[in-house]
């Protein structure tokens, strides 16, 4: 189940980017940089949906809109996303900055702490904004 539902290319990288950079928009993902389609992105945010690991809520700006938003499944995915996140980057040609992914390593269990804080009190505010941690 997990790998149907996680092993594409796109899923985790919704995932990262609802937890990492407070995306919650289509149009968000969409212009997120990693070239995704829409059909594609479409039929990721539906499987995820599916699988209880995101819901759908109105838009509090305009209710026509719907965003995003990561379940307690979902956010329970953070500690494993983490250490997939600094292993790609200490084993493989990724964008991340070294600076970003040594405190990632150093900061584990705060960062999943704080993601599942801001998940929790609804803090829409990222983590990291064009590969700059802003937290602490």
């Amino acid at each position: 189940m997990a790998l149907e539902t996680l092993g594409d290319r796109w899923s985790l990288l919704i995932v990262r980017d609802m937890m990492v950079r407070a995306y919650r928009t289509f149009k968000e993902f969409q212009e997120s940089g990693e070239g995704i389609a829409t059909n594609i992105l479409a039929d990721r945010l539906r499987k995820l949906r599916a699988a209880g690991i995101i819901i759908t809520e109105p838009d509090s700006e305009d209710g026509r809109r719907v965003t995003y938003r990561l379940t307690e499944k979902g956010i329970q995915l953070a500690p494993a996303l983490l250490e997939l996140l600094i292993w790609a980057a200490q084993h493989e040609n990724t964008d991340a900055p070294c600076a970003a992914i040594e405190v990632m390593a150093r900061n584990r269990s705060a960062i999943v702490a704080e993601v599942q804080r801001r998940w929790a009190e609804r803090d829409d505010r990222p983590l990291q904004v064009d590969g700059r941690w802003v937290w602490p």
